[in-house]
């Protein structure tokens, strides 16, 4: 049973998938530190609030525009992971920006921002889409929920280390971004080269049927998970309680990625997409009620519905950011499906840092999140019609091999309880120790 085991995990790791884990977390792990410098940096700008609307928006809508062109170029290469290369070289230079540029000026960290924008996205699509290429579809989301693992973890191990300012800043991000090269070697080799994909253009992809159904929940998701955290940071009103909160959310994250990788690959991915939703439904449903801190369990059920959202971000964020557009597209390159699919993460996360407290404090409570839950109530409706993306054949041979596993476990127990059994029949009827039974066995067997 171990040897199988072992057999497994080394087939669902190979040194590939290993190289496309390294390379995708580094790329996140180095986003996350772009997205603090330029923090800092409009920070120490006095600027009104649509100029750092403008600011952020210049730098998510060169993000997205550069992973929608860098898809469309990706088939043009020669070779995947020369491209990667290309790509995180050319990224390591412009990591050196913050140094260069005069950041002091709202111009100088607009550009700024548009430069790491287009560092990420214009190769990202091609990143994921060879994470699509080295992992089979039957091991898809537990890969991918031990690649958003991984991020989540490092970037909290790394915050830990305290480094702020432009120069630590920047070295960080210039050292996050080379490293990413110690993969390349390791991402191909003669024996596995890239099979050949139909090439797919931007028009037939939205109109099609399966990736609408998927993507428009998605959507949903994404704008009424970020527009409803400022919401919920200003009726708290307590940065500690809300720092515990943020923190128990992104444990359950953490917990339920790996889980929910894990059963997406053995019961479907339709399935755990409906159980997010609803979970995040019945979240939203709860704090809709309780408004107000003079009302009895007001912070539990605050604690309550961070639990549940942090159990549906988990299991969504390893499904929609990393395992269904590879799945969606079959014997297609999946760059494009990564490049539109993954944009709304993107979107919303623009939302999140535009979205300020004086907004929020204008929205009625009860209204936003009793809308919000019942449009995540309706998002579920397109995934009812949705495909299910995981081969049947998949799900019936894994039913089939655990309950061959549970049925040899049982046999193996009532195997040994007839031993045991006749020992102790044995015993009884002779008056002989086990001991002695069994050294009296051998020896007959050896003589006679």
């Amino acid at each position: 049973m171990r040897t199988g085991s072992t057999e497994r995990l080394r087939g669902v790791f190979t040194s590939r998938a290993l190289a496309s884990i390294f390379l995708s977390t580094s790329a996140f792990l180095w986003y996350s530190y772009a997205i603090v410098l330029l923090q800092e940096n409009i920070s120490h700008l006095s600027i009104d609030y649509l100029t750092n609307m403008l600011v952020w928006s210049a730098h998510f809508g060169a993000l997205i525009l550069s992973a929608i062109l860098g898809a469309s170029l990706t088939k043009r290469s020669v070779d995947r992971t020369r491209f990667l290369g290309i790509w995180i070289l050319v990224g390591t230079l412009a990591s050196l920006t913050p140094l260069v540029l005069s950041t002091s000026e709202p111009l100088g960290t607009t550009a700024l921002g548009i430069i790491l924008g287009i560092s990420l996205g214009f190769g990202m699509p091609n990143c994921m889409g060879y994470f699509t290429q080295v992992t089979p579809i039957e091991n898809r989301g537990r890969i991918g929920g031990l690649m958003f693992v991984l991020s989540g973890l490092s970037i909290v191990v790394l915050d830990m280390t305290g480094i702020s300012g432009v120069v630590s800043l920047t070295a960080a991000l210039v050292v996050l971004r080379g490293i990413s090269l110690l993969a390349i070697p390791f991402a191909t080799s003669p024996s596995q080269t890239e099979p050949a994909r139909k090439p797919l253009s931007y028009r037939s992809l939205v109109v099609q049927k399966s990736f609408i159904l998927y993507l428009v929940p998605w959507i949903m998701f994404s704008l009424l998970n970020y527009l409803t955290t400022p919401v919920q940071e200003n009726i708290l009103d307590n940065p500690i309680v809300f720092a515990n909160m943020q923190l128990l959310q992104n444990v359950f994250i953490a917990i339920f990625a790996l889980v929910g990788g894990v059963f997406m690959d053995k019961v479907g991915r339709k399935r755990l997409a409906i159980i997010g939703f609803v979970l995040q439904g019945l979240s939203f449903s709860f704090v809709g009620l309780i408004n107000s801190p003079s009302i009895p369990y007001f912070q539990t059920v605050w604690y309550f519905h961070s639990i549940l959202n942090g159990v549906s971000w988990g299991v969504l964020c390893v499904l929609f950011v990393t395992t269904i557009w590879g799945d969606l597209s079959h014997e297609m390159a999946s760059d494009k499906f990564y490049a539109l699919g993954v944009s709304p993460f993107f979107i919303s996360k623009m939302l999140q840092v535009v979205i300020n407290a004086e907004i929020v404090t204008a929205i009625d409570v009860t209204t936003i999140f009793s809308f919000s839950a019942l449009f995540l109530f309706l998002a579920v409706l397109p995934l009812v019609y949705a495909p299910e993306t995981l081969p049947e054949k998949i799900m019936k041979d894994r039913e089939l091999n655990t309950y061959i596993e549970k049925a040899q476990k049982i046999a193996a127990e009532i195997q040994k309880e007839k031993e045991e059994e006749k020992v102790e029949e044995a015993e009884i009827e002779f008056g002989v120790p086990q001991e002695d039974a069994e050294a009296a066995e051998k020896l007959a067997e050896k003589y006679y």
